[in-house]
């Protein structure tokens, strides 16, 4: 049997692609367990490389000014997130202490205050639902709550070796990501199947989509959940970390912002008798919480690649249900690069239809 050029051609195209398939699916599971810090390693590098490229002008030794940047990253991020995470930890078993016994009590007094009991039960009314049901509701779910939340605090105590072990992959990435980044990132280039321009184009993105999402996302939001929680802590609300963790998360949700955790924080000081501790939060709030994100954002980002915010909320949750709090920043990179992938495709299908 006699096999022509084309058809020789079309054999070893598809055998190499199926060869390609498999080794890059063995390849994905031999790296998987080790994802997560190597994405930390490549955030925390990309955050940390303008300080290594300024100390490797001076000491000209790449591997000695990689090993400085790693002593300075781990010194930011040891102290700090070591006090705060022992402060979070102690704080949530007291919430949910809190949840388990005198909540029920504080929210049943909130709820009989004459405007919120009248806003009440026009609701129950419309939704004809008695106010015993919603009382046993209420109670049903704020214990199953408590319980829920002591049971994380307690399995993820239990994750210690597995943190510890992934800390120590990270660093061990984020010395060679300094050290060897632009070579390995040229590389990664060169292997890319696009025109110059092409290249050009997504790497762009990339460098957008990261500055955006960490320096105009991230850091936006330490900093209003370290205004929240001084705020709070002045203001002898209890568990100031949990609400000023809390305001940073949700200064990722559209259109509400940070302001999700300190209005009703707000409501509930006025509500509770507290109007000078309310008054003070509400003008802490909305000159400083609030304002932060309408000022550092615009400054950051400037005039890189924006999407919709209803995109990025929703990248941000599919993006941390996947691949975990890194996710913050997969998320928006993984849907910016697919559409930028379905432009070129667009691009060279339109050149060849020309």
């Amino acid at each position: 049997m006699v096999y022509n050029t084309t058809e020789m051609t079309r054999f070893y195209i598809f055998a190499l692609i199926a060869l390609i398939l498999v080794l890059g699916f063995l390849s994905y599971q031999i790296l998987k367990p080790f994802l997560s810090p190597i994405a930390w390693a490549i955030v925390l590098s990309t955050v940390f490389y303008p300080l290594y490229v300024f100390t490797v002008k001076y000491i000209k030794s790449k591997t000695m000014a990689s090993l400085i940047t790693l002593l300075v990253i781990l010194l930011m991020i040891l102290g700090p997130f070591s006090y705060f995470s022992y402060i979070l930890i102690k704080e949530l078993k007291s919430l949910a202490e809190y949840l388990q016994t005198d909540s029920l009590e504080s929210l049943k007094n909130l709820l009989q205050h004459p405007t919120i009991n009248a806003l009440l039960q026009k609701v129950l009314s419309s939704l004809n639902v008695s106010e015993g049901e919603l009382n046993k509701a209420i109670s049903d779910n704020v214990a199953r709550l408590g319980k829920e939340m002591v049971g994380r605090i307690t399995s993820g105590m239990a994750n210690i070796v597995t943190i510890s072990l992934n800390f120590i992959f990270m660093v061990f990435s984020i010395f060679f990501f300094l050290r060897d980044g632009p070579v390995f990132l040229m590389k990664m280039r060169n292997y890319m199947p696009f025109s110059e321009e092409q290249k050009d184009r997504l790497v762009k993105l990339i460098r957008d989509i990261v500055v955006s999402t960490i320096y105009g996302g991230i850091a936006v939001s330490i900093v209003q959940g370290t205004i929240a929680g001084i705020a709070f802590f002045i203001l002898g609300i209890s568990t100031p970390v949990v609400w000023g963790l809390a305001t940073s998360i949700a200064s990722f949700i559209p259109l509400l912002g940070a302001a999700a955790i300190w209005v009703p924080m707000t409501v509930y000081l006025l509500a509770e008798g507290a109007v000078l501790k309310g008054i003070v939060l509400a003008f802490i709030g909305i000159f400083g919480i609030s304002l932060i994100d309408n000022i550092l954002k615009p400054i950051i980002i400037g005039g890189r690649t924006k999407m919709p915010v209803l995109v990025i909320f929703f990248s941000i949750l599919g993006g941390i249900k996947l691949f975990g709090l890194i996710g913050l920043i997969m998320g928006p990179l993984v849907l910016a690069l697919f559409v930028s992938l379905i432009e070129i495709f667009r691009s060279v299908e339109g050149g060849q239809n020309a």
